[in-house]
């Protein structure tokens, strides 16, 4: 800046030209640093998007070669499978198994990944007729939950997933790998509380601002369909 203050100064432009001209290359500058913003989120977004359909791959994996889903890790800092039962749902809500499934713990924004599997496809071998318990909601066009995954009936009765793995995006909620809380900053993200409180329910639609029914949202969420997983075990010769 000093510099061009000089070229300027030596080039005699008078004190307003001068100020002109350097509103001007502010402008520009910002200009330039906020679609640089844009396509740091957006590449952010893609690699944990990435990531998190390779960790489903990793899930199936470890089913094909176990007969089950694995338990949640043992803590924020063990990425070993919890090796007691879940003995309630809540058991079965924690984080990825990073070091069982040999895959990275933490999202783009360095944001713990998330996982809640059924009890009853961790703890013990599944079979065709094991049903899972988690939902899947989303937000239809005038802003009304809606079922993506299951439905108000049982998961007996409408199949729900066994699984779910999700990142808590780049704004609001989430652990780091060193165990602390990072604090939510928004009062206005239904959906996203809903995600940090599931346990059976989750939301999963895109991102969106507060002004959209559930509020801004920015949680990256998949799940495993019963028949994908089904299907692999079938073919692997592990079921029926």
């Amino acid at each position: 800046m000093k510099q061009v203050l000089r070229y300027l100064n030596s080039k005699g432009f008078t004190l307003i030209e001068m100020t002109i001209v350097l509103v001007i290359v502010a402008l520009l500058i910002g200009g330039m640093l906020v679609p640089l913003s844009a396509q740091t989120d957006q590449r952010n977004y893609n690699e944990t998007r990435h990531q998190l359909n390779e960790i489903r791959e990793a899930l199936f994996g470890f089913a094909v070669a176990n007969g089950r889903l694995p338990r949640p890790a043992t803590s924020v800092t063990d990425g070993l499978e919890n090796p007691n039962s879940c003995g309630n749902e809540e058991a079965c809500n924690g984080f990825i198994p990073w070091n069982t499934l040999g895959i990275k713990r933490t999202d783009a924004w360095n944001k713990m990944i998330r996982y809640s599997v059924t009890p009853g496809y961790a703890n013990t071998t599944f079979s065709l007729t094991t049903h899972g318990n988690k939902k899947i909601q989303t937000r239809d066009a005038l802003g009304a939950a809606t079922y993506l995954v299951g439905s108000a009936s049982p998961c007996s009765s409408s199949p729900c997933t066994p699984a779910v793995v999700f990142s808590f995006g780049k704004n609001n909620w989430g652990i780091t790998p060193e165990g602390s809380a990072i604090v939510d900053d928004s009062t206005s993200n239904a959906d996203e509380d809903s995600n940090a409180a599931g346990i059976n329910m989750f939301f999963a639609r895109d991102p969106s601002n507060a002004t959209h029914n559930g509020g801004e949202f920015d949680d990256l969420v998949i799940w495993i369909s019963p028949y994908v997983l089904f299907n692999r075990m079938i073919v692997a010769r592990r079921l029926p």
